[in-house]
């Protein structure tokens, strides 16, 4: 069985005090490394349990926050955070930069070779990473086609992944052309996977508060974002020499 350690990592970022996951796989040699991003509600243990399931395919991946070690259940006090975040890209790249620097700064990683993993508000953070300019070998989102400001997307320099549910309210068919256009556009190589069915945050377990409308879970959609995001890795950032 592959060992994995982890360990908390705090560090600042938005004016808070950001508390990330960090997961090591076996060994010592450097390895790729992750970002995984979490849904607007906050990192929760369902972006630590992929972290680890990364560190156990060999790379060095780094859960990160974006509420300053809160995990906001009430879907308002979520909406009255992630709005304006969302609203704001370079509030969003200094929070995915912040996390970034903390990865990069993890001896175990390459820092050389980072892709980054997001879903939801955590996608979000990804791609403005890319239209940043941020050298990434891969971005991957679930339920994060946010389009940006104009011209920025011929920044990305990486593959760039996304998929969505054929029937989330939150992320509309509009939504879905206009992203692809904007991919498109800038030259990015770009892929948009629909999944028949599946609403907002179908990849998300199911949660024990209030969600917002729209949300629910769709477990075999999850299993086939989750191959999809695996997949994506292996073919833009192979783990070489990786421990059985």
């Amino acid at each position: 069985m592959t060992t994995v350690t982890t360990r908390t990592v705090a560090y600042p970022a938005d004016g808070l005090t950001m508390v990330g996951h960090l997961a090591l796989p076996a060994g010592t040699d450097r390895r790729p490394a992750v970002l995984v991003g979490p849904e607007g509600m906050g990192l929760s243990d369902v972006e630590r349990r992929r972290a680890d399931a990364l560190a156990a395919s060999g790379y060095v991946a780094l859960a990160f926050d974006v509420h300053g070690g809160r995990y906001l259940n009430d879907p308002q006090e979520m909406l009255a955070r992630c709005t304006p975040l969302l609203a704001d890209p370079d509030r969003m790249r200094d929070i995915g930069r912040a996390a970034l620097d903390v990865l990069r700064a993890e001896p175990r990683a390459d820092s050389d070779r980072v892709a980054a993993l997001g879903y939801g508000t955590g996608g979000a953070i990804a791609l403005e990473l890319g239209r940043a300019g941020v050298d990434l070998r891969a971005i991957g989102t679930v339920n994060a086609l946010t389009t940006g400001r104009p011209g920025e997307a011929a920044r990305i320099r990486c593959p760039v992944w996304a998929g969505v549910g054929s029937q989330d309210p939150i992320m509309s068919a509009e939504q879905r052309a206009a992203f692809a256009a904007e991919m498109q556009d800038a030259g990015v190589d770009w892929r948009l996977v629909v999944y028949g069915g599946a609403l907002h945050a179908f990849h998300h377990p199911p949660v024990d508060h209030d969600a917002v409308p729209g949300v629910g879970h769709h477990p075999l959609h999850a299993r086939r974002a989750w191959r999809d995001v695996l997949d994506l890795l292996t073919e833009c950032l192979p783990v070489t020499g990786a421990c059985p």
